[in-house]
């Protein structure tokens, strides 16, 4: 949970916005939990109103019970009875928009649980499961799903000790939806929010509704921040047709200097209602500061006419600039705080539209290649060029050509291999002392949701990169670009003969912070024999194989919940190919020379020929 901070208006103020109603006094009562400021955690507030609100299916002891998680002190706990299943619950006494739980687990926690929300204390709901739990401090967003209800439940699946589950404390975020309203209120407030790319799980769009926003404009608390572009928005479902007279930005240092305020009906044609003047744009550019020294604004947008509309956004035009030591301005992406909507209209009942599901289905063969032709089959795949298709990336010291040397079929294999001439290569991006090879299904083949699989040999050595992987197609949009666009890399292999890795990388989870894995072959296997790498690809995530062993399993709703958007509901295509040196490699092997992650010895292996990766076949099936 973001550090708690000073808001820009008291608790009171923000309770006034939330609801008509006011503190009981002196003991707190349902009343003050309905009431509770962004921040508040309403499990310790349901506590504080009832002792009886948290109830666990059993405990150790009397010192352990289910309060103990609920108490705000660091030093007790919940320990609950000797039982995978065992569970412990909250009653929140009213329904909430639930926008983030919090685990401190003790040393006795949960290898498998789930979270669950429900409206009537019987019929669950799960928004949130852990299947490799590793104890310490878990929280789980529910971004982008609709998880509303007045009770929430850790339910155990599988303990990591002997002993029970042990909680120091289960913490609970959210707030009551803005409900129809006949007299000027905030009808944005703790409503459903979307936005195009952002950066990571703790500025999702939702925090732009919760009613928090610091006293000074700073910091990364509660905070909606867009990815690194300019062709960014963020908007808010009011749930029904609303009359709109006005709109307040509480803006972080990272602000648009120019931006629409537009409404909608449907939440795809857009009306503008609103933008800036030449004047007030001029103005706003010319604020640089550098980052440190930067604060944000409060921009309060009265429409010159009242507009009609369910939906409301704010899309982006142009960022804020900052001064960098270089000396040359700096951006980021937008950064908002919160999003009032002012008004009358709206409707409790607003929802996040439900995530999509596996449809079932046989799966059948879309695409197959086993490469039996004499040549490569260029209705298949395309060959990439350093300097045409492709720049240089990674470090890596190789550059992609298009020669038989480097891309040939030989006994029913591809052969991607790579070869050695000191200053022999000339491409628009520079002098390269290799070249190797690298194929892909853009423009041939494009594809979303299925099995993807290829049976490989590989080399091994110091910095021989080999990847069987997938990028989205997007990728060469400068509005998406990467990460946005997604990377699955269902098999990596950087020189060692007994492991591979998988990994996916997207908005928050990129590069070294990828979500990924190592395999170690079985039964003593290496790189450098025939195995068989896949991946099944679904609308609710990603499970990795190596010789139909599972090695690593990644759902959409605990990517989300605890890393970033999931960016694979698109297009993807099939690349291999076989890099030399590089930052992975480096990363590992340590070597600086005579080549970035490639030493002397692999250098010497390729001069001397038979530097290659094998490919068998490469397949995809597709549900139907």
């Amino acid at each position: 949970m973001p550090s708690r901070t000073t808001l820009a208006v008291t608790t009171a103020a923000l309770i006034a916005l939330a609801a008509p109603m006011a503190f009981a006094a002196p003991a707190p009562s349902r009343a003050a939990v309905r009431a509770a400021a962004w921040d508040t955690d309403l499990t310790a507030a349901a506590h504080t109103a009832n002792p009886d609100a948290v109830t666990a299916s059993g405990s150790e002891n009397d010192a352990t019970g289910p309060g103990a998680a609920a108490d705000g002190d660091a030093a007790t706990h919940w320990s609950s009875n000797a039982a995978d299943d065992a569970w412990l619950r909250v009653d929140l006494g009213a329904g909430y928009r639930i926008s983030q739980v919090t685990l401190d687990w003790e040393a006795s926690y949960g290898k498998q649980y789930a979270l669950e929300v429900s409206k009537n204390g019987t019929d669950w709901t799960t928004f949130y499961t852990e299947d490799a739990g590793t104890g310490g401090s878990v929280t789980a967003h529910t971004y982008p799903q609709e998880v509303t209800g007045r009770y929430v439940r850790m339910r155990g699946i599988q303990r990591a000790t002997s002993g029970g589950y042990a909680l120091s404390a289960f913490k609970v975020y959210g707030g009551e939806p803005a409900p129809a309203s006949t007299t000027r209120t905030n009808l944005a407030l703790n409503h459903p929010a979307y936005g195009n790319l952002y950066q990571d799980a703790g500025s999702s769009p939702a925090f732009v509704t919760d009613g928090g926003w610091p006293a000074d404009l700073k910091g990364g608390q509660s905070r909606w921040s867009s990815d690194w572009n300019a062709d960014r928005w963020v908007s808010v479902d009011l749930g029904a047709t609303s009359t709109i007279d006005s709109v307040d930005l509480y803006w972080e240092a990272a602000y648009g200097v120019d931006y629409r305020i537009q409404v909608s009906d449907d939440n795809s044609t857009w009306r503008t209602v609103y933008q800036p003047t030449a004047d007030e744009v001029a103005a706003r550019r010319a604020d640089i500061k550098a980052p440190g020294d930067a604060a944000g604004r409060h921009d309060t947008v009265t429409l010159p006419t009242p507009a009609t509309g369910r939906y409301v956004r704010m899309l982006g035009v142009e960022r804020r600039s900052f001064y960098n030591p270089a000396p040359s301005t700096a951006q980021f992406g937008y950064s908002l705080y919160e999003f009032q909507v002012w008004g009358t209209g709206g409707s409790a009942d607003a929802a996040y539209t439900a995530l999509p599901k596996d449809p079932g289905g046989a799966y059948s063969t879309t695409f197959f290649d086993d490469f039996t032709d004499s040549g490569l089959d260029r209705s298949k795949w395309r060959v990439v060029r350093t300097g045409t298709e492709m720049g240089p990336v990674n470090g890596e010291s190789q550059a992609y050509v298009d020669s038989p040397d480097n891309i040939r079929t030989e006994n029913g294999a591809l052969v991607l291999e790579s070869k050695y001439c000191k200053g022999c290569t000339s491409t628009p991006n520079g002098t390269f002392d290799f070249t190797s090879g690298r194929v892909d299904t853009n423009t041939k083949f494009d594809f979303t949701y299925g099995k993807v699989s290829a049976r490989m040999k590989l080399p091994v050595g110091d910095g021989y990169w080999p990847a069987f992987w997938m990028l989205g197609s997007n990728v060469d949009d400068p509005t998406v670009s990467w990460p946005g666009s997604g990377e699955t890399d269902i098999m990596e292999n950087i020189g060692y003969g007994d492991w591979t890795s998988s990994a996916l990388h997207g908005p928050g989870y990129s590069a070294d912070g990828n979500i990924g894995a190592q395999q170690t072959y079985a039964d003593g296997g290496r790189a450098d024999e025939w195995h068989t790498y896949g991946v099944e690809w679904t609308p609710e995530g990603m499970t990795f194989t190596v010789d139909d062993r599972v090695v690593q399993k990644t759902s959409r709703q605990k990517l989300e919940s605890t890393r970033g958007q999931w960016v694979f509901d698109h297009n993807q295509y099939v690349i291999l190919n076989l890099a030399l040196g590089g930052a992975y490699p480096a990363g590992w092997n340590k070597v600086t020379e005579p080549y970035w992650g490639l030493p002397q010895s692999s250098v010497d292996r390729v001069a001397q020929g038979g530097i290659k990766a094998e490919i068998d076949w490469v397949k995809v099936e597709q549900k139907k």
